[in-house]
């Protein structure tokens, strides 16, 4: 099996063979039968630790990102927690886009630097500035989105991973906004792919969860460790909402990505707006790196508002056929404010967002209906 959409629906997902059921089972247990004392049948002992519904997934997602080994969790703030505190030791130091996530900020910056564990955001762009911020010794991670949360920048991962790799660095690159439909970024060179799985892994708003993927199987064996041990682990139902998911993942990004290009040219034209941030766009700074590594430009689209920032928030709530509402990559449209909401926890920090930005995560409704709904919203 070759094919991405054939992967999503087969990979690690054999029609059941106690009855022959195409969709595999749901195991909600927490614990197993054992064949005598230490005589774990087929490894499964305690759920925290092995699911048969969670190792169905996790092969999934090991097989649509092409790597050796994936592990999931509760959310994808539990997934980037067990990374970095099994890579990570007081001392050590993180190189971060400057324009990533906030929640991957405060986990940085709040949780990870008490502990002795330093950080330093850096243009993922200034690749003189990337090479001279990875320290070989002590820069652990260089943490990468592509494209990124919320101003959508599009970071070069073959390069990246050159340069992390000649200083004995780890590159993460965290593939929540392309999924893996959109771009493979462990076939590039990186060696950590995260995913908050929430988002259009989950694509219907109905699940939370996060994973990591590798490519080395020793660093997979110290990861899956520190997910038994800490125990931030996915349940059964989660699992088995996600695998469901994966096997339209296809059909739903080219659809969010057919609709978010044409929203983006839209928005183009438009006089209230001062700019569009997407990466399918000509005018994108890194239009040419993101046609390289990327399949199509998936369905996240920001602008900004000439008005400013009483405007962008008009804009939010006026909007009808978008909700005002966090997260992205569910089937329906969402809008909102990053400055406000979710990228509050990075005010006054070096990765603040303009507060005259606003993001639309595009579903795939009818295009003509978001295009009349945004006319409506900034008229």
């Amino acid at each position: 099996m070759t094919g991405f959409n054939t992967r999503a629906i087969h990979a690690g997902q054999e029609p059941d063979p106690a009855t022959g059921a195409v969709i595999p089972p749901m195991h909600l247990t927490t614990t197993y039968k054992q064949d005598g004392v230490g005589g774990l049948r087929n490894g499964y002992e305690y759920s925290r630790s092995a699911n048969p519904t969670r190792d169905t997934l996790q092969t999934a997602l090991a097989s649509l990102e092409q790597g050796t080994r994936a592990m999931t969790f509760s959310s994808g703030l539990a997934a980037e927690d067990v990374l970095l505190r099994t890579v990570c030791r007081p001392g050590d130091q993180i190189v971060l886009g400057g324009d990533a996530y906030g929640g991957t900020y405060r986990l940085i910056s709040k949780v990870l630097e008490p502990w002795g564990v330093g950080h330093s955001p850096v243009d993922l762009d200034d690749l003189d500035a990337v090479r001279a911020a990875v320290a070989p010794e002590t820069t652990r991670v260089l943490w990468c989105e592509t494209p990124s949360n919320p101003l959508l920048n599009i970071a070069d991962i073959a390069t990246l991973a050159d340069i992390a790799h000649a200083a004995g660095t780890l590159l993460v690159v965290d593939n929540t906004f392309a999924s893996p439909y959109l771009q493979q970024p462990l076939t590039l060179g990186a060696d950590v792919v995260v995913h908050s799985t929430t988002k259009y892994l989950g694509g219907h708003s109905d699940v939370v969860g996060g994973a990591l993927v590798v490519s080395d199987a020793e660093l997979g064996e110290r990861l899956a460790y520190l997910q038994n041990a800490a125990g931030a682990v996915n349940g059964p139902f989660d699992a088995w909402l996600l695998l469901r998911s994966l096997k339209t993942l296809g059909v739903r990004m080219d659809r969010h990505s057919a609709n978010a290009g044409r929203i983006a040219e839209w928005l183009l034209e438009h006089s209230a707006v001062s700019a569009v941030l997407y990466p399918g766009l000509p005018e994108h700074r890194n239009h040419e790196v993101a046609a390289k590594q990327m399949s199509q430009f998936g369905g996240m689209v920001s602008f900004r508002l000439k008005a400013g920032e009483e405007a962008a928030l008009q804009v939010c709530e006026r909007a009808r056929v978008f909700t005002l509402a966090e997260s992205l990559g569910g089937v329906e449209s969402l809008i909102e404010h990053p400055h406000r909401m979710t990228h509050a926890s990075a005010a006054g920090s070096p990765l603040e967002v303009p507060a005259d930005l606003v993001r639309l995560s595009v579903g795939i409704e009818d295009v003509d209906d978001l295009l009349a709904d945004l006319d409506q919203a900034l008229g």
